[in-house]
């Protein structure tokens, strides 16, 4: 595998390479998406009786972490409050959490709970903008710093909270630094903090500093650094009952293997309906994607960039002396590919075992008695050990 350096506390991440975010909270009871309070300019006095009605009588954690594991996600990432305000999580900065709502109870904690059940490495999400304070919706003009005063004070209380009192929190997943400004929201301060209160945490970039990780959104797009693009697997990030634009199963596996061949992971969204379930399409595709990587994820897990592609086929991974053929096209009974200088001992399907013949003239190779037809139902993985 190659690519930039990784400090030893990050690498368990990189290896990784596929997790799963969760978008859940009040909006989800409307099914419109996680936006609706800004969208349908709604007031918070107004917003703030949803939390009378939501009480998510289906929701278990330990069902959500078991599918995922199901899926061969190797991290959670779950939103603790969003831009809305409202806190899935106790907190005493706060008056507008989940304690004081309908279900009274921390999902947080629950949250939590299941992932350290289950050996699952757990992250939080947690917005720093704050819809309900004054001057934040709508967007507009930058207001005088002590306008954002309140907002910051209760960001670096409420990080304090998921930091102490939720066990081993494994990732810090910031959003909204708005107004951007690092400065103002005293972003080095606040990672400080987390790191001494969770030492070995990792921290993305959206407070406004570089931490540990970079985080393109519904883009894949190679920094040189760890970084992890994030997509939702319809169009909207929370539940809307609307959005049927559900990814394939063959399109997830194309994210995740154009993410990996560039040395990133992918962070894939689900966002659970107001009872706290899954869509049915949701558990369906995960589960395909979790069958491939059984059979696939030496391709995967562990493994980034490599120097050996055909590109006119799909795509290239390496791990240690092995490098991976991704292939989006099947070709039939030969595969030809050029530029390799690398020398390739032996071949074989990743799918079911099966040795393919080598040859191989200066940077040029050929795979030969393959089959006719591409022997995984999504994308197919011929395994090259070097040497």
């Amino acid at each position: 595998m190659t690519g930039p350096h990784v400090p030893d506390y990050v690498r368990w991440w990189v290896e990784a390479r596929f997790g799963m975010f969760i978008h859940f909270g009040l909006y989800s009871l409307e099914g419109r998406g996680e936006w609706i309070m800004y969208y349908e300019h709604i007031p918070a006095e107004q917003y703030r009786k949803l939390a009378d009605q939501f009480n998510p009588r289906h929701y278990n954690p330990r069902e959500w972490v078991a599918l995922a594991q199901d899926a061969g996600m190797k991290y959670m990432v779950m939103t603790t409050r969003h831009h809305d305000g409202f806190c899935l999580f106790d907190s005493a900065a706060s008056d507008f959490t989940v304690p004081k709502s309908a279900i009274g109870r921390d999902l947080v904690a629950q949250f939590a709970d299941a992932c350290h059940a289950a050996g699952m490495r757990m992250g939080l999400y947690y917005s720093l903008m704050d819809w309900r304070f004054p001057g934040v919706i709508p967007h507009g003009e930058r207001l005088a710093d002590e306008v954002y005063r309140p907002m910051v004070e209760q960001a670096h209380a409420q990080v304090r909270e998921l930091m102490t009192n939720y066990g081993k929190v494994d990732i810090l997943w910031y959003d909204a630094c708005a107004p951007n400004d690092p400065k103002l929201w005293r972003s080095e301060e606040l990672n400080a903090m987390a790191r001494k209160l969770q030492p070995g945490i990792i921290i993305n970039n959206r407070a406004g500093v570089e931490a540990d990780f970079g985080t393109p959104e519904n883009v894949v797009v190679a920094e040189a650094r760890p970084w992890e693009a994030c997509y939702t697997m319809n169009e909207t990030w929370g539940y809307a009952y609307g959005d049927r634009n559900w990814k394939s199963v063959n399109q997830i596996l194309y994210l995740l293997v154009s993410c990996v061949s560039q040395g990133g992971n992918l962070l894939l969204n689900v966002g659970p309906d107001g009872e706290g379930r899954f869509p049915r399409e949701v558990v369906d595709r995960l589960r395909e994607v979790g069958s491939w990587l059984r059979r696939n994820g030496a391709a995967i897990y562990g493994a980034g960039r490599s120097s050996i592609s055909a590109p006119s086929l799909g795509w290239g991974t390496a791990r240690g002396n092995r490098a991976y053929l991704i292939i989006l096209r099947w070709p039939g009974t030969s595969l030809p590919f050029a530029w390799c200088n690398e020398h390739i001992v032996s071949a074989r399907l990743l799918a079911d075992g099966r040795e393919v013949r080598v040859k191989q003239e200066g940077d040029r190779v050929w795979l030969t008695d393959l089959p006719q037809y591409a022997p995984e139902p999504y994308l197919a993985v011929i395994e090259l050990t070097l040497g």
